[in-house]
Protein backbone atom coordinates (compact mmCIF):
# COMPACT_ATOMS: atom_id res chain seq x y z
CA UNK A 1 0.00 0.00 0.00
CA UNK A 2 0.85 3.26 -1.13
CA UNK A 3 2.45 5.10 2.50
CA UNK A 4 0.36 8.19 3.28
CA UNK A 5 2.61 10.74 5.03
CA UNK A 6 -0.08 13.10 5.44
CA UNK A 7 -1.89 13.25 9.26
CA UNK A 8 -4.47 10.12 9.59
CA UNK A 9 -7.56 10.96 9.35
CA UNK A 10 -10.29 10.39 12.09
CA UNK A 11 -12.92 8.08 11.33
CA UNK A 12 -16.51 9.59 10.50
CA UNK A 13 -19.48 8.87 12.42
CA UNK A 14 -22.25 6.95 10.23
CA UNK A 15 -24.80 9.60 9.55
CA UNK A 16 -28.47 8.21 8.46
CA UNK A 17 -30.52 11.19 8.74
CA UNK A 18 -29.75 14.52 6.99
CA UNK A 19 -28.89 17.58 8.59
CA UNK A 20 -31.93 19.47 8.62
CA UNK A 21 -31.72 22.90 6.30
CA UNK A 22 -33.49 26.15 6.58
CA UNK A 23 -33.75 26.44 2.93
CA UNK A 24 -35.53 23.55 1.17
CA UNK A 25 -35.77 23.42 -2.54
CA UNK A 26 -38.26 25.18 -4.76
CA UNK A 27 -41.40 23.01 -5.13
CA UNK A 28 -41.18 21.22 -8.28
CA UNK A 29 -43.91 18.94 -10.46
CA UNK A 30 -41.77 16.58 -9.97
CA UNK A 31 -41.87 16.09 -6.22
CA UNK A 32 -45.71 15.61 -6.87
CA UNK A 33 -48.21 12.80 -7.62
CA UNK A 34 -50.19 13.78 -10.85
CA UNK A 35 -52.83 14.42 -8.70
CA UNK A 36 -51.14 16.60 -6.66
CA UNK A 37 -49.73 18.77 -9.45
CA UNK A 38 -52.77 18.66 -11.23
CA UNK A 39 -54.56 20.67 -8.04
CA UNK A 40 -51.65 22.69 -7.42
CA UNK A 41 -52.22 23.85 -11.50
CA UNK A 42 -55.68 24.49 -10.27
CA UNK A 43 -54.74 26.97 -7.43
CA UNK A 44 -52.74 28.90 -9.35
CA UNK A 45 -56.21 29.70 -11.24
CA UNK A 46 -55.42 27.40 -14.02
CA UNK A 47 -56.99 24.21 -15.67
CA UNK A 48 -55.45 21.12 -14.62
CA UNK A 49 -54.77 19.78 -18.07
CA UNK A 50 -52.01 22.15 -17.81
CA UNK A 51 -49.99 20.38 -15.46
CA UNK A 52 -49.60 17.23 -18.14
CA UNK A 53 -48.58 20.08 -20.77
CA UNK A 54 -45.83 20.80 -18.16
CA UNK A 55 -44.79 17.38 -17.12
CA UNK A 56 -44.76 16.67 -21.43
CA UNK A 57 -41.78 19.79 -21.45
CA UNK A 58 -40.24 18.37 -18.32
CA UNK A 59 -39.35 15.29 -19.06
CA UNK A 60 -39.04 16.22 -22.78
CA UNK A 61 -35.93 17.97 -21.48
CA UNK A 62 -38.03 21.23 -22.38
CA UNK A 63 -36.50 24.37 -19.98
CA UNK A 64 -37.59 27.49 -22.20
CA UNK A 65 -41.09 28.67 -21.80
CA UNK A 66 -41.02 30.12 -25.33
CA UNK A 67 -40.48 26.59 -26.52
CA UNK A 68 -43.71 25.52 -24.75
CA UNK A 69 -46.48 26.83 -26.96
CA UNK A 70 -49.01 24.75 -25.97
CA UNK A 71 -49.31 27.01 -23.03
CA UNK A 72 -50.81 30.42 -23.35
CA UNK A 73 -48.19 32.92 -24.21
CA UNK A 74 -49.23 35.24 -21.02
CA UNK A 75 -48.98 32.52 -18.99
CA UNK A 76 -46.06 30.27 -19.55
CA UNK A 77 -43.43 32.31 -17.98
CA UNK A 78 -45.89 32.34 -14.40
CA UNK A 79 -46.43 28.79 -14.36
CA UNK A 80 -42.70 27.70 -15.54
CA UNK A 81 -41.42 29.65 -12.57
CA UNK A 82 -44.40 27.76 -10.59
CA UNK A 83 -43.67 24.60 -11.10
CA UNK A 84 -40.65 24.12 -12.92
CA UNK A 85 -38.25 26.21 -10.98
CA UNK A 86 -34.66 25.45 -12.05
CA UNK A 87 -32.99 23.08 -9.30
CA UNK A 88 -29.52 22.13 -11.07
CA UNK A 89 -27.21 24.43 -12.27
CA UNK A 90 -24.36 23.29 -14.86
CA UNK A 91 -21.20 24.23 -12.82
CA UNK A 92 -18.87 22.51 -15.82
CA UNK A 93 -18.94 19.14 -17.99
CA UNK A 94 -15.72 17.25 -18.16
CA UNK A 95 -15.14 14.86 -20.90
CA UNK A 96 -13.52 11.77 -21.88
CA UNK A 97 -13.43 8.15 -23.78
CA UNK A 98 -13.63 10.39 -27.12
CA UNK A 99 -16.66 12.42 -25.45
CA UNK A 100 -18.65 9.61 -25.57
CA UNK A 101 -18.21 9.45 -21.07
CA UNK A 102 -19.28 13.66 -20.09
CA UNK A 103 -19.39 14.16 -16.40
CA UNK A 104 -21.17 16.58 -15.10
CA UNK A 105 -21.03 19.11 -11.73
CA UNK A 106 -24.46 20.72 -10.36
CA UNK A 107 -24.76 23.36 -8.55
CA UNK A 108 -28.42 23.04 -6.41
CA UNK A 109 -30.13 26.05 -4.87
CA UNK A 110 -27.89 26.89 -1.73
CA UNK A 111 -24.66 26.20 -3.47
CA UNK A 112 -24.56 22.41 -2.45
CA UNK A 113 -22.65 20.11 -5.31
CA UNK A 114 -23.40 16.92 -7.24
CA UNK A 115 -22.00 14.79 -10.11
CA UNK A 116 -23.35 12.87 -12.34
CA UNK A 117 -21.95 10.79 -14.89
CA UNK A 118 -23.71 10.05 -18.62
CA UNK A 119 -22.05 7.03 -20.33
CA UNK A 120 -22.43 6.57 -23.71
CA UNK A 121 -21.97 2.72 -25.63
CA UNK A 122 -22.89 0.88 -28.91
CA UNK A 123 -26.34 -0.15 -28.24
CA UNK A 124 -27.21 1.56 -24.67
CA UNK A 125 -26.29 5.07 -22.97
CA UNK A 126 -26.36 5.00 -19.01
CA UNK A 127 -26.54 8.02 -16.32
CA UNK A 128 -25.21 7.66 -13.08
CA UNK A 129 -27.04 10.02 -10.91
CA UNK A 130 -26.36 11.24 -7.28
CA UNK A 131 -29.33 10.69 -4.43
CA UNK A 132 -27.63 12.90 -1.76
CA UNK A 133 -25.16 15.63 -1.82
CA UNK A 134 -22.33 13.99 0.15
CA UNK A 135 -22.77 10.59 1.98
CA UNK A 136 -23.13 9.91 5.44
CA UNK A 137 -21.76 6.07 5.23
CA UNK A 138 -17.71 7.04 5.76
CA UNK A 139 -16.36 4.96 3.56
CA UNK A 140 -12.70 5.70 3.98
CA UNK A 141 -12.18 4.81 0.65
CA UNK A 142 -14.24 6.77 -0.83
CA UNK A 143 -13.60 10.83 -1.39
CA UNK A 144 -17.69 11.38 -1.24
CA UNK A 145 -17.97 9.68 1.93
CA UNK A 146 -14.91 11.31 3.35
CA UNK A 147 -16.84 14.51 2.74
CA UNK A 148 -19.52 13.60 4.91
CA UNK A 149 -23.16 14.42 4.28
CA UNK A 150 -24.84 17.60 3.50
CA UNK A 151 -28.20 16.88 2.45
CA UNK A 152 -30.68 14.83 1.03
CA UNK A 153 -32.03 15.75 -2.55
CA UNK A 154 -35.32 16.49 -3.75
CA UNK A 155 -37.11 14.05 -5.91
CA UNK A 156 -37.07 16.49 -8.36
CA UNK A 157 -33.07 16.93 -8.15
CA UNK A 158 -32.45 13.67 -8.65
CA UNK A 159 -34.70 13.48 -11.08
CA UNK A 160 -33.32 16.64 -13.10
CA UNK A 161 -29.93 14.57 -13.44
CA UNK A 162 -31.76 11.66 -16.06
CA UNK A 163 -33.36 14.32 -17.48
CA UNK A 164 -30.76 16.33 -18.47
CA UNK A 165 -29.01 12.87 -19.86
CA UNK A 166 -31.81 12.44 -21.80
CA UNK A 167 -32.32 15.43 -23.22
CA UNK A 168 -28.48 15.59 -23.98
CA UNK A 169 -28.98 12.01 -26.01
CA UNK A 170 -31.90 13.07 -27.68
CA UNK A 171 -29.92 16.41 -28.98
CA UNK A 172 -27.15 14.52 -29.78
CA UNK A 173 -24.79 16.28 -27.50
CA UNK A 174 -22.90 13.01 -27.05
CA UNK A 175 -20.72 11.66 -29.81
CA UNK A 176 -22.61 9.45 -32.06
CA UNK A 177 -25.85 11.33 -33.02
CA UNK A 178 -29.41 11.96 -31.49
CA UNK A 179 -30.08 8.52 -29.17
CA UNK A 180 -31.74 7.95 -26.43
CA UNK A 181 -31.08 7.19 -22.32
CA UNK A 182 -32.05 3.25 -21.58
CA UNK A 183 -29.99 3.33 -18.43
CA UNK A 184 -29.73 4.65 -14.91
CA UNK A 185 -27.90 3.48 -12.25
CA UNK A 186 -27.89 5.55 -8.68
CA UNK A 187 -24.36 4.91 -7.79
CA UNK A 188 -23.04 8.45 -7.83
CA UNK A 189 -22.98 10.39 -4.50
CA UNK A 190 -24.79 9.59 -1.66
CA UNK A 191 -26.27 6.25 -0.24
CA UNK A 192 -29.76 5.97 -2.63
CA UNK A 193 -31.54 4.26 0.72
CA UNK A 194 -30.69 6.69 2.91
CA UNK A 195 -33.36 9.08 0.93
CA UNK A 196 -35.81 6.29 0.54
CA UNK A 197 -38.90 8.08 0.06
CA UNK A 198 -37.26 10.61 -2.91
CA UNK A 199 -35.78 7.96 -4.22
CA UNK A 200 -38.82 6.15 -4.46
CA UNK A 201 -40.40 9.06 -5.81
CA UNK A 202 -37.59 9.44 -8.82
CA UNK A 203 -38.33 5.46 -9.44
CA UNK A 204 -42.26 6.01 -10.42
CA UNK A 205 -40.67 8.77 -12.39
CA UNK A 206 -38.19 6.70 -14.61
CA UNK A 207 -40.59 4.02 -15.16
CA UNK A 208 -43.94 5.96 -16.01
CA UNK A 209 -44.74 6.61 -19.46
CA UNK A 210 -44.63 9.55 -21.16
CA UNK A 211 -45.61 12.45 -20.34
CA UNK A 212 -45.38 11.23 -17.02
CA UNK A 213 -42.02 10.24 -17.23
CA UNK A 214 -39.02 8.95 -18.44
CA UNK A 215 -40.33 5.67 -19.19
CA UNK A 216 -37.68 3.24 -19.02
CA UNK A 217 -37.70 -0.58 -18.79
CA UNK A 218 -37.64 -1.70 -14.71
CA UNK A 219 -34.24 -3.41 -15.61
CA UNK A 220 -32.70 -0.58 -16.99
CA UNK A 221 -32.37 0.76 -13.41
CA UNK A 222 -30.15 0.07 -10.74
CA UNK A 223 -30.04 0.88 -6.89
CA UNK A 224 -27.31 0.46 -5.28
CA UNK A 225 -26.72 0.38 -1.69
CA UNK A 226 -24.24 -0.42 1.45
CA UNK A 227 -26.59 -2.62 2.94
CA UNK A 228 -29.37 -0.93 4.65
CA UNK A 229 -31.11 -3.80 5.45
CA UNK A 230 -34.14 -2.45 6.43
CA UNK A 231 -34.60 -0.16 3.63
CA UNK A 232 -33.73 -3.40 1.64
CA UNK A 233 -36.45 -5.62 2.69
CA UNK A 234 -38.55 -2.40 2.36
CA UNK A 235 -37.78 -2.29 -1.43
CA UNK A 236 -38.18 -5.98 -1.81
CA UNK A 237 -41.90 -5.36 -0.37
CA UNK A 238 -42.52 -2.36 -3.31
CA UNK A 239 -43.03 -4.89 -5.96
CA UNK A 240 -40.63 -3.47 -8.27
CA UNK A 241 -38.03 -5.93 -10.47
CA UNK A 242 -35.28 -3.18 -10.54
CA UNK A 243 -32.03 -4.16 -10.15
CA UNK A 244 -30.09 -4.32 -6.61
CA UNK A 245 -26.34 -4.41 -6.17
CA UNK A 246 -24.64 -3.83 -2.90
CA UNK A 247 -21.45 -2.24 -2.27
CA UNK A 248 -19.88 -5.16 -0.63
CA UNK A 249 -16.14 -4.46 -0.81
CA UNK A 250 -15.38 -7.47 2.24
CA UNK A 251 -16.41 -10.89 2.60
CA UNK A 252 -15.62 -10.94 6.20
CA UNK A 253 -17.35 -8.88 8.78
CA UNK A 254 -13.33 -7.91 10.51
CA UNK A 255 -12.53 -6.28 7.59
CA UNK A 256 -15.84 -4.74 6.37
CA UNK A 257 -16.42 -2.73 9.72
CA UNK A 258 -13.73 -0.68 8.23
CA UNK A 259 -14.22 -0.41 4.93
CA UNK A 260 -18.26 0.09 4.99
CA UNK A 261 -18.98 1.04 8.47
CA UNK A 262 -22.34 0.68 8.10
CA UNK A 263 -21.54 -3.11 8.78
CA UNK A 264 -21.17 -2.75 11.93
CA UNK A 265 -25.43 -2.12 12.08
CA UNK A 266 -25.48 -5.32 9.82
CA UNK A 267 -23.19 -7.34 9.28
CA UNK A 268 -22.18 -9.45 5.31
CA UNK A 269 -24.67 -11.98 6.57
CA UNK A 270 -27.75 -9.77 7.27
CA UNK A 271 -26.69 -8.00 4.06
CA UNK A 272 -26.68 -11.52 1.54
CA UNK A 273 -30.24 -12.67 3.47
CA UNK A 274 -31.99 -9.47 2.55
CA UNK A 275 -30.62 -9.32 -0.92
CA UNK A 276 -31.63 -13.20 -1.28
CA UNK A 277 -35.01 -12.32 -0.28
CA UNK A 278 -34.75 -9.58 -2.50
CA UNK A 279 -33.82 -11.74 -5.25
CA UNK A 280 -36.54 -15.11 -4.20
CA UNK A 281 -39.68 -11.87 -4.67
CA UNK A 282 -38.34 -10.67 -8.02
CA UNK A 283 -36.54 -13.55 -9.67
CA UNK A 284 -33.77 -11.17 -10.69
CA UNK A 285 -29.91 -11.74 -9.62
CA UNK A 286 -28.32 -8.87 -7.50
CA UNK A 287 -25.18 -7.61 -7.98
CA UNK A 288 -22.54 -7.05 -5.69
CA UNK A 289 -19.72 -4.56 -6.15
CA UNK A 290 -16.16 -5.15 -4.67
CA UNK A 291 -13.54 -2.43 -4.93
CA UNK A 292 -9.99 -4.45 -5.42
CA UNK A 293 -7.83 -2.18 -3.08
CA UNK A 294 -3.98 -3.55 -2.52
CA UNK A 295 -3.36 -5.93 -0.12
CA UNK A 296 -6.48 -4.72 1.95
CA UNK A 297 -9.39 -7.10 0.32
CA UNK A 298 -7.47 -8.66 -2.81
CA UNK A 299 -5.95 -11.55 -0.85
CA UNK A 300 -6.82 -14.89 -2.78
CA UNK A 301 -8.34 -16.19 0.80
CA UNK A 302 -10.60 -13.61 0.63
CA UNK A 303 -11.92 -14.21 -3.32
CA UNK A 304 -12.37 -18.22 -2.21
CA UNK A 305 -14.16 -16.38 0.90
CA UNK A 306 -16.34 -14.31 -1.49
CA UNK A 307 -16.87 -17.34 -4.30
CA UNK A 308 -18.20 -19.31 -1.37
CA UNK A 309 -20.34 -17.31 0.25
CA UNK A 310 -22.24 -16.14 -2.98
CA UNK A 311 -21.67 -19.90 -4.65
CA UNK A 312 -25.42 -20.55 -4.66
CA UNK A 313 -26.75 -17.42 -4.44
CA UNK A 314 -28.57 -15.70 -7.09
CA UNK A 315 -25.65 -12.75 -7.55
CA UNK A 316 -22.90 -11.45 -9.77
CA UNK A 317 -19.84 -10.10 -8.87
CA UNK A 318 -18.88 -6.81 -10.55
CA UNK A 319 -14.85 -6.03 -9.39
CA UNK A 320 -13.90 -2.54 -9.47
CA UNK A 321 -10.19 -1.94 -9.91
CA UNK A 322 -8.90 0.98 -8.03
CA UNK A 323 -6.38 3.22 -9.52
CA UNK A 324 -4.46 4.94 -6.89
CA UNK A 325 -5.06 8.90 -5.84
CA UNK A 326 -2.50 11.56 -5.12
CA UNK A 327 -3.14 12.14 -1.50
CA UNK A 328 -4.95 8.85 -0.99
CA UNK A 329 -3.40 5.85 1.43
CA UNK A 330 -5.63 3.56 -1.08
CA UNK A 331 -3.70 1.90 -3.64
CA UNK A 332 -4.84 -0.37 -6.82
CA UNK A 333 -4.74 -4.29 -6.29
CA UNK A 334 -1.55 -5.27 -8.93
CA UNK A 335 -3.30 -7.28 -11.96
CA UNK A 336 -1.83 -10.72 -11.27
CA UNK A 337 -3.95 -10.35 -7.96
CA UNK A 338 -6.69 -9.11 -10.20
CA UNK A 339 -6.69 -12.00 -12.79
CA UNK A 340 -6.26 -14.65 -9.14
CA UNK A 341 -9.19 -13.19 -8.09
CA UNK A 342 -11.65 -13.10 -10.85
CA UNK A 343 -10.14 -17.14 -11.04
CA UNK A 344 -10.76 -17.97 -7.52
CA UNK A 345 -14.64 -16.59 -7.81
CA UNK A 346 -14.88 -18.04 -11.00
CA UNK A 347 -13.96 -21.11 -9.78
CA UNK A 348 -16.47 -21.66 -7.41
CA UNK A 349 -19.01 -20.74 -10.18
CA UNK A 350 -19.66 -17.15 -9.48
CA UNK A 351 -20.46 -14.79 -12.20
CA UNK A 352 -17.98 -12.12 -12.71
CA UNK A 353 -17.08 -9.33 -13.83
CA UNK A 354 -14.75 -6.65 -14.28
CA UNK A 355 -16.07 -2.92 -13.84
CA UNK A 356 -15.84 -1.58 -17.18
CA UNK A 357 -13.56 1.49 -17.03
CA UNK A 358 -14.79 5.43 -18.53
CA UNK A 359 -13.62 8.24 -17.73
CA UNK A 360 -9.68 7.93 -16.85
CA UNK A 361 -8.59 10.74 -17.97
CA UNK A 362 -10.92 13.20 -15.85
CA UNK A 363 -12.05 12.66 -12.40
CA UNK A 364 -14.18 10.20 -12.88
CA UNK A 365 -15.22 8.78 -9.57
CA UNK A 366 -17.94 10.23 -7.73
CA UNK A 367 -17.06 13.13 -5.53
CA UNK A 368 -13.60 14.04 -7.54
CA UNK A 369 -14.86 16.77 -9.44
CA UNK A 370 -16.59 18.17 -6.54
CA UNK A 371 -13.94 17.78 -4.12
CA UNK A 372 -11.53 19.64 -7.15
CA UNK A 373 -14.43 22.57 -6.86
CA UNK A 374 -14.06 23.07 -2.90
CA UNK A 375 -10.48 21.47 -2.62
CA UNK A 376 -11.62 19.79 0.32
CA UNK A 377 -11.04 15.70 0.05
CA UNK A 378 -8.97 13.34 -2.02
CA UNK A 379 -10.48 11.86 -4.75
CA UNK A 380 -11.36 7.77 -5.03
CA UNK A 381 -9.18 5.95 -6.96
CA UNK A 382 -10.62 4.91 -10.69
CA UNK A 383 -10.98 1.94 -12.26
CA UNK A 384 -7.94 0.19 -14.07
CA UNK A 385 -8.21 -1.28 -17.94
CA UNK A 386 -10.41 -4.15 -17.59
CA UNK A 387 -9.18 -8.07 -17.01
CA UNK A 388 -12.69 -9.97 -18.62
CA UNK A 389 -15.58 -8.81 -21.12
CA UNK A 390 -17.72 -7.09 -18.74
CA UNK A 391 -21.57 -6.10 -18.05
CA UNK A 392 -22.11 -2.80 -16.85
CA UNK A 393 -24.17 -2.47 -13.37
CA UNK A 394 -28.11 -2.11 -14.69
CA UNK A 395 -27.94 -4.25 -17.73
CA UNK A 396 -26.67 -7.45 -16.25
CA UNK A 397 -29.85 -9.11 -16.84
CA UNK A 398 -30.88 -7.02 -19.90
Amino acid sequence: MTADTSAPRAPLPLVFDAPRRAAKPPRHLADLTRDQARAAVVELGHPAFRADQLARHFYAGVTDPAAMTDLPAAARADLVEAMLPGLLTVVRHQSADGGRTRKTLWRLHDGALVESVLMRYPERATVCISSQAGCGMACPFCATGQGGLTRNLSAAEIIGQAVAAAAAMAAGEIPGGPGRLSNVVFMGMGEPLANYNRVRTTLDALLSPAPHGLGLAQRSVTVSTVGLVPAIRRLTDEGLNITLAVSLHAPDDDLRNTLVPVNTRWNVTEVLEAADAYARTTGRRYSIEYALIRDVNDQPWRADLLGSRLAKRLAHVNLIPLNPTPGSEWDASPLPAQREFVARLKAHGVSTTVRDTRGQDIDGACGQLAASEELSVPGVALPQPQLEPTIELGAADA
